[in-house]
């Protein structure tokens, strides 16, 4: 089993790295390196050589999951309107609360392959090599 070119760019976009574009923008984009190996290992390589089972828990738990709890996200914002509703209250720290779920699947994300959060997901300082 091989990872999809749209798996790919799904595993970047949860790790909080930005688009990695094309093949003539790639040079360009910002880098996923892991120092777990002790020698810099890119995302593209790991993801490339994972076992099937890996490859298996990447894409039908993380994956899948995490495009569910994206899902939820937005499709809480439906509600955002209504303080109230015959006996049913909106719960107004519901998109707060789905979004750390969301948040906190991301970051067992990044420990499950090895690489730390990239820039849209990282919080405090971060070094970054030239």
């Amino acid at each position: 089993m091989t990872l999809t070119a749209q798996q790919l760019a799904d595993v970047r976009h949860y790790m909080g790295y930005s688009v990695a574009g094309d093949a003539a923008s790639r040079p360009w984009g910002e880098p996923a390196y892991s120092g777990a190996s002790g020698m810099g290992m890119s995302l593209e390589y790991r993801l490339a050589h994972l076992s099937a089972e890996e490859e298996a828990r990447l894409a039908g738990f993380f994956l899948a999951s995490l495009a569910a709890r994206e899902r939820d996200i937005q499709d809480a914002a439906a509600t955002l309107d209504t303080a109230a509703a015959a006996a049913w209250n909106r719960n107004p720290n519901e998109i707060a609360e789905r979004r750390a779920l969301f948040t906190a699947l991301r970051l067992d994300l990044c420990r499950f392959l090895g690489f730390p959060p990239g820039s849209g997901l990282a919080t405090g300082n971060r070094l970054v090599r030239g």
